[in-house]
């Protein structure tokens, strides 16, 4: 039986910028470390690549993960890569104060495409990420159909 979403996994150019920004500013802790050397058959295939060399590291925070790759041999995204491209449009970080992580965020640089919309409990914003992923703040607060366990 599928339990749910464990993790997304991202491509990104710098390892050390995306754990600055995951771990650094986001809170997220490096739950393991990997790397996949030159000419691994298996795993090359698994992943569809010609090789498949790769720095993995996992980051966790509450009860979510994140798979980051920087692939020795990778070809460089679009920063600015539109959300209505298909594929993954965006990951949604939950917050229980919205006004302080929306404030730390702007703080540290985030561009936000707009200001936050929606009324509390139920407010959002949608910036971008270091690799311009877009990611999304979201207000959670208990109790409705949508509320997740974020305790560890």
């Amino acid at each position: 039986m599928i339990l749910g979403v464990h993790h997304p996994a991202m491509a990104v150019p710098d390892m050390q910028s995306a754990l600055a920004f995951y771990c650094g500013v986001l809170g997220f802790r490096v739950v393991m470390e990997a790397e996949l050397p030159a000419g691994w058959e298996p795993m090359s295939r698994a992943l569809g690549l010609a090789d498949a060399a790769s720095t993995i590291r996992m980051v966790r925070k509450g009860n979510s993960c994140i798979e980051f790759f920087e692939f020795r041999a990778r070809e460089e995204g679009d920063p600015q890569r539109p959300v209505n491209r298909t594929g993954i449009s965006h990951i949604a970080l939950a917050t229980d104060d919205f006004e302080a992580d929306h404030t730390m965020l702007l703080a540290q640089g985030v561009p936000f495409h707009s200001a936050p919309f929606g009324d509390a409990p139920h407010r959002f914003a949608y910036g971008r990420d270091p690799f311009g992923n877009v990611i999304e703040l979201l207000e959670h607060m208990g109790g409705n159909r949508m509320s997740l366990d974020f305790s560890e």
